[in-house]
Parts: C-alpha cells; sequence; structure tokens
C-alpha cells in the first residue's frame, strides 16, 4: 500500500508481473475510486466544456464518451479526461485523482455560462473490470446484453440489484473490459458480487503497479510523468483530440505550433541492450549529446525487454532512429518505437 491523491492505494497484491499478466489473459479487477467526477449540466453545458477541452464535444450523442484534454492559458495540459454525455444538457467529466481540485478550481474559474456543475468525487466509486473475460462475468450481474455497449459508449443499467449504475466500454489497459461508476453506498456489496461471478475466470485484484506497466505497453500517457502542464497535445501525439474547428483555451498558441511544427515529440522508447529506461533518465545521440529524457519506463512483461516513453528533439523522433539511454554512466542502446508496444 501507499499513499495516493490522498488515498491509501494498493501496488501489488501478488506481484506485478503475475497481475499484468493475469489482465493481459484472463480477468482483473482494479478499485480506481480516487478519480474525480464532475457533473456539467443546463443549456450553456456543451458551450463551457467546448470552451475548456480541446476535443469537439459537439459531435458527442447520449451514451457516448470522449477522450480529450484541457489546455491551460499557454497551450500546456492541465489534465487528461474523459468526457460523457449522460443526456441532451447533461455531461459528467471524469479527471484524474491528482488534479481533482486544480480542474475544479479551472471549471469554476471558466463557467462564465452558468453552466449547473456539481463535484461528485466523494461521492462516486469507480471499479474497473479488465481482461477477455471481463463481460463474461459481468453479465452475470445484469439483464442488459453488455455486447451491445460499443467501445467509448456506455450505458446507465441495473447492475447487481442497484439501479442507474453507469457500465462504460472503456478503459487503461488495452486488454478490453469496463469501468463501473455507482454511488460508494452499493459498492463493497458489487466488489464481492464481481469476484463471485469471476470466481471461474481466475479473477484477482490489481495493483497500481501493473496498471502502470499495462498502460505503459499501449503507450497510454500517465499525468505527471508524460504529459503536465509544460508539454501540449501537439508535443504528446494528442493532435488527434485537437480540434481546430472550435474555439478553446490557448486554441491560437497552439495552432501557431501546428503550423510551425513542434521542437519536441513524445516518442516511445524500446531498449536493445540489457536495462530499464526509467523516470528522467537522458536521451542521447549516437555522439553522446543529449536529445531529451524519458518519462516513463519499466520492464515489459509481454516483451520481455526495457521500454518507455519520453520527449526528443523532433529530429530524432522518426520511429527506427538508433539512440542511446544513459543509465549508471553507461550509454545503452535503444531505439525509437511506435505506439503500442504491444498490439491487441
Amino acid at each position: 500500500m501507499a499513499p495516493f491523491a490522498g488515498y491509501n492505494m494498493p501496488i501489488q497484491y501478488d506481484g506485478i508481473n503475475a497481475e499484468h499478466e493475469t489482465v493481459r489473459e484472463t480477468l482483473g479487477f482494479f478499485d480506481v475510486s480516487p478519480m474525480g467526477e464532475f457533473l456539467v449540466k443546463g443549456e450553456n453545458a456543451l458551450e463551457l466544456i467546448q470552451r475548456i477541452t480541446t476535443n469537439d464535444a459537439s459531435k458527442l450523442t447520449k451514451g457516448q464518451v470522449q477522450y480529450t484534454c484541457m489546455p491551460n492559458e499557454q497551450g500546456g495540459i492541465i489534465d487528461d479526461l474523459l468526457v460523457y454525455m449522460l443526456d441532451h444538457e447533461s455531461y459528467m467529466l471524469v479527471v484524474n485523482a491528482s488534479n481533482i481540485e486544480k480542474d475544479w478550481n479551472w471549471l469554476v474559474i471558466n463557467n462564465i455560462y452558468q453552466a449547473d456543475i456539481v463535484n461528485q468525487s466523494a461521492a462516486i466509486s469507480l471499479l474497473s473490470v479488465q481482461g477477455p473475460y471481463a463481460i463474461d462475468t459481468l453479465q452475470k450481474l445484469t439483464k442488459t446484453d453488455l455486447s451491445e455497449i460499443p467501445y467509448y459508449h456506455f450505458k446507465s443499467i441495473e447492475l447487481n440489484g442497484v439501479f442507474n449504475v453507469i457500465v462504460s466500454n472503456t478503459g487503461y489497459t488495452g486488454a478490453g473490459g469496463f469501468e463501473i461508476y455507482i454511488d460508494n453506498a452499493a459498492v463493497k456489496a458489487l466488489w464481492d458480487a464481481i469476484f463471485s461471478a469471476g470466481r471461474g475466470f481466475r479473477i484477482r485484484p490489481i495493483g497500481l503497479g501493473a496498471r502502470d506497466t499495462l498502460r505503459l505497453e499501449m503507450g497510454y500517457c500517465l499525468y505527471g510523468n508524460d504529459i503536465d502542464d509544460t508539454t501540449t497535445p501537439l508535443e504528446a501525439g494528442l493532435g488527434w483530440i485537437t480540434k481546430f474547428n472550435k474555439d478553446f483555451t490557448a486554441k491560437d498558441i497552439l495552432l501557431v505550433q501546428k503550423d510551425n511544427g513542434p521542437q519536441k515529440k513524445l516518442i516511445g522508447i524500446e531498449m536493445k541492450d540489457r536495462g530499464i529506461p526509467r523516470h528522467d533518465y537522458k536521451i542521447l545521440n549516437a555522439e553522446h549529446e543529449v536529445i531529451g529524457h524519458i518519462t516513463s519506463g519499466t520492464q515489459s512483461p509481454t516483451l520481455k525487454t526495457g521500454i518507455g516513453m519520453g520527449y526528443v528533439n523532433i529530429d530524432y523522433s522518426k520511429p527506427g532512429t538508433i539512440v542511446f539511454i544513459e543509465i549508471r554512466y553507461q550509454f545503452l542502446e535503444a531505439r525509437i518505437a511506435k505506439f503500442p508496444f504491444v498490439k491487441k
């Protein structure tokens, strides 16, 4: 256990590698309740969301989820988040646990449209069921056909005898599965019921350690490591969620960066020599000149080799480029790799 965003959270139960393999091959179960949930309602709800996020929320339909980010006035990323369209003029924003207060303050400051906003983070629990047998397990607890929920969509259903539970075909593992939003009062019973339903599929609880290795194998960003207030979505490879057909904070700054091209880029690193690229390790060129730094790194449980993410000078960002990582005063060979490291 370790402190995380004001909570004590499990880093591992049975070991990171064993838990990682469980999610990839059978069924893993996460408690990610520290995540934040904001409700945004009213006739101007969409206008507020459009102002503070880079993606185009006007494209959402009821029951759909959108990945996006909130830029600050310099174009840096305040947070990456999910937008759920609950209904006409009703949305839920799901934000990172460590950023709840910062994100809420930004939402309040920018609410010039007088939308109805509510911070429900302390009242909602969030469970994540991930892996090949996630749907088989959850289907035992509901009459709703979960196979009819497409990727990045959700339904509000009866689950384990509780009404109005949001079940979302999302997750941050690359293994497939569902995320479940439920009132705190009902979460303990649901936790126990899911374990009972998944027993035949060898379900096991998964800690933050394996959550990190799973998302890293997919090349998914971790806020505070790979993206932060000083990195822009274009530098982080998030141009696909940055839509310039609408107005949003720092649009003009990001448009200039788009036209000129970013000077640095978030890339994947795959070690050729034996070694693990850790956070803040230097990335060097063939002349051993510093061209960037590692933001996240681990020994991939699936590939059995060191992988990482980091920013490099744009001239060195092409996949296949040979680079070197400085590890304990040694220069170990690596190459720039495409995301994801592990194909679904």
